[in-house]
């Protein structure tokens, strides 16, 4: 029997309210997981099959706390329950039925390094120059592309009808087709083929929907429309549909999230029962108040307000750095500081808005000995040595994908050149056979004798090895690959750090398969690969680890910690410089920071410096917006004298009149006690330009030429002008430290 009495009363509601739809709006920290798994072992307890129950949420390490808190409440009845991602449920959906769309069951999923390969070799094909089509633009908006169900058809009637999105739209079609000839799926195909699958198969549709009575979806907010697409095809008549989200929360509409299926789901549902989690058991009274008078500046929500029976804590720290290094030594030195007051590193995180901030910070970390992470970086699973070895598995697995036989056709060197790999892949074109049938039959593809003779080795190797891919586990067929290839031989060989890391990322790879095998013992290479396929960096975070945690603000949502530095405090860093003119990404950013607020349990500093060199540019920013929404009682320091640094608030964001608006301490203000300052003592802020700009001004710029002023935002040393140069190119400057002349008309 669970025990309700542990849960607050609208936690308890949102337990108890099992028929009908359910929207449970959960601000951050408000115990959103703990009514999830309640919910479902109540179900389970009231005499719901466990198979009739799917939980839907983000990343696989929800999946698996999800799971594991079921169990602990219901038994191991959870075990029925189908708890997995959006992609893990697709993907086993479509590993049972996808035959009926003309793709065989073993189907390999493409990563982003695959969909690369692919881009890049049609954009070869097609004679489009890299430089005018970048390869991940193409990536991007194909991947936009299908997030909206578009096809390259659609697409193209959507974009225009232009050279530029001719030249897209045949690169999009052209992945479409060789992506079904190499019997694969891309991580957005797996949701779009399963639509496909339900809409053009009542029967199979049925099954599901009759299967999943009752349906949970985590984090709704994050949803797409191909997603929101899926969750109402199967909820079907019942509406036993329960969305557990938090608008306030939405920072992924840059990759197709929609925020409004979370604000518009009770008018898709008339009959929606709305319960809000207001109560905060993560961070202290302060904490919490800064990220309340912060959100409350978007129009775009729903009301709630968190509240917490925790202490006020410690005040907010602002800090006011001469440049970067001064910031980032500051960051470093204060992280050593709140270890030596007993915080633990894995409790400690930086945050910044863009990955190019974080290197002057790691540097900052080597110089003062201190242990730290930077997540968000090359992933275990895309480091060449391991890649190499997985796609010996794909293309055995999956002997349509021409991508893996080509990564591992010559890998290790076996004397088999690119003219080689293109002469059969020529004859596997004319004969419509897979590019790894084409080098098994060797003899008749044309080749030359010295060819010949290396790819005759390869042929008889995969021949070897497919004996021990359906007679062996998973780790013997690795072993094997290992064994029979020589790839070990080219790291052993030359003693160096490089080669030390590549053999201790296959040990690693090793004992993954190990784990996965007890974990799984009915599971085979092809189960192995599904899993590999679905893995992100954060799934594998150590959250309570020996490290800090370096990371940017997105990778950092679901994630909390004793204390957390929000670096890069300033306009156009933060929020960035494109949403400068933009309400609707203006009001994401502000979600952003809310976020990055809300992940500190008892400890926030923000910092911001005066000039900043990114990206190979010396910047001069104002402070950020963000920093002037939070009321000067909640800033170490209090009201600070002296000119404001701080912006006015951006046009059009009206606050609510329940919250205080008056502005955080002056950063700017040195010599004020309590509020920090540079360590170095440092310059005067930048002053304002001499400049006054209207649009259709005429300026000049050092670097990029002439241009015309197109759009103004801000006043004063605030002010932001978008300039498009002559050349074609359109830049954001501040404006009181560009290198900008008015030119005389």
């Amino acid at each position: 029997m669970i025990d309700l009495n542990s849960l607050n009363p609208p936690q308890k509601e949102a337990v108890l309210h099992t028929e009908g739809p359910l929207l449970v709006l959960a601000g951050a920290g408000s115990g959103k997981t703990r009514v999830l798994t309640y919910r479902i072992a109540h179900l389970i307890e009231n005499g719901v099959m466990p198979w009739h129950i799917l939980a839907i949420t983000f990343t696989n390490k929800a999946a698996r706390e999800m799971l594991e808190r079921v169990r602990k409440l219901a038994g191991e009845a959870a075990e029925d329950c189908w708890i997995s991602t959006f992609h893990s449920c697709c993907a086993r959906i479509l590993r049972r039925d996808i035959e009926k769309l003309g793709y065989k069951r073993q189907f390999a999923i493409y990563d982003e390094d695959d969909k690369m390969s692919v881009i890049k070799s049609l954009c070869k094909e097609k004679a489009l120059s890299e430089k005018e089509f970048p390869p991940k633009l193409i990536r991007s908006a194909i991947s936009d592309a299908k997030n909206k169900m578009l096809s390259p058809e659609d697409w193209l009637r959507e974009e225009g009808n232009s050279a530029r999105t001719r030249a897209i739209f045949e690169v999009y079609q052209g992945y479409e087709h060789t992506l079904k000839a190499n019997n694969a799926l891309d991580f957005d195909d797996l949701i779009l083929k399963t639509l496909e699958l339900l809409a053009e198969n009542p029967p199979v549709l049925e099954y599901y929907r009759d299967k999943f009575r009752y349906i949970l979806v985590d984090e709704y907010q994050d949803t797409n429309l191909a997603q929101y697409e899926l969750v109402r095809l199967l909820t079907g008549e019942r509406h036993n549909l329960c969305v557990v989200g938090d608008d306030d929360q939405s920072i992924y509409g840059w990759r197709g999230a929609d925020i409004r299926n979370i604000l518009e789901f009770e008018k898709d549902f008339p009959d929606t029962h709305t319960i809000k989690l207001e109560q905060n058991y993560r961070s202290t009274g302060n904490i919490l108040d800064a990220a309340n008078q912060v959100i409350a500046h978007n129009e775009g929500r729903k009301e709630k307000e968190l509240w917490t029976e925790a202490e006020a804590g410690e005040p907010i720290t602002l800090y006011d750095a001469l440049d970067e290094r001064d910031e980032a030594a500051y960051i470093a030195n204060m992280a050593r500081r709140r270890q030596e007051m007993g915080t633990r590193p894995g409790e400690i995180a930086v945050l910044y808005r863009t990955n190019g901030q974080s290197r002057v910070i790691e540097e900052a970390f080597v110089r003062a000995g201190e242990t730290y992470r930077v997540y968000g970086g090359l992933k275990f699973y895309d480091r060449k040595e391991v890649k190499d070895l997985i796609a010996y598995m794909r293309c055995l697995v999956n002997p349509d994908d021409d991508v893996s036989t080509r990564r591992i056709i010559n890998e290790p060197k076996r004397s088999i050149g690119e003219s080689t790999v293109e002469r059969l892949a020529n004859y596997a074109q004319a004969n419509e056979m897979s590019l790894l049938s084409a080098a098994l039959d060797y003899e008749n593809a044309g080749l030359t004798a010295r060819a010949r003779t290396s790819v005759a080795m390869f042929a008889e190797l995969m021949i070897d090895l497919t004996e021990v891919l359906y007679s062996g586990t998973p780790s013997e067929f690795l072993q094997a690959v290992l064994d029979r290839t020589g790839y070990l031989k080219q790291f052993t060989e030359v003693k160096n750090e490089e080669n030390e890391a590549r053999l201790e990322n296959i040990s690693e790879l090793q004992g993954a398969v190990t784990e996965y095998e007890q974990q799984n013992p009915q599971g085979g290479v092809t189960d192995f690969l599904e899993n590999v396929a679905l893995v992100t960096d954060l799934d594998n975070m150590n959250e309570t680890g020996g490290a800090i945690t370096l990371m940017t603000l997105h990778s950092a949502k679901g994630l909390e910690f004793d204390c957390v530095f929000l670096a890069g405090m300033e306009e156009t860093i933060f929020p960035i410089s494109r949403a400068m003119f933009d309400d609707n990404q203006m009001e994401e950013e502000r979600r952003l920071c809310y976020v990055g607020i809300t992940r500190a349990k008892k400890k926030l500093f923000m910092t911001h410096a005066r000039t900043r060199m990114l990206y190979n540019n010396r910047q001069a920013n104002q402070i950020s917006r963000f920093v002037s929404e939070i009321p000067t009682r909640l800033i170490q320091g209090g009201r600070a004298g002296g000119a404001m640094r701080i912006p006015p608030a951006a046009p059009g964001l009206k606050a609510r009149q329940s919250y205080d608006r008056r502005p955080a301490a002056n950063a700017g203000s040195l010599g004020i006690p309590g509020v920090q300052k540079g360590f170095g003592g440092g310059s005067a802020p930048a002053q304002p330009t001499q400049n006054l700009f209207s649009v259709g001004d005429r300026v000049m710029h050092r670097m990029f030429g002439p241009g015309t002023v197109m759009e103004l935002a801000g006043t004063g040393n605030a002010q932001r002008a978008r300039i498009k140069f002559d050349s074609g190119t359109e830049r954001i400057f501040a404006v009181n430290a560009a290198p900008i002349l008015k030119m005389r008309k």
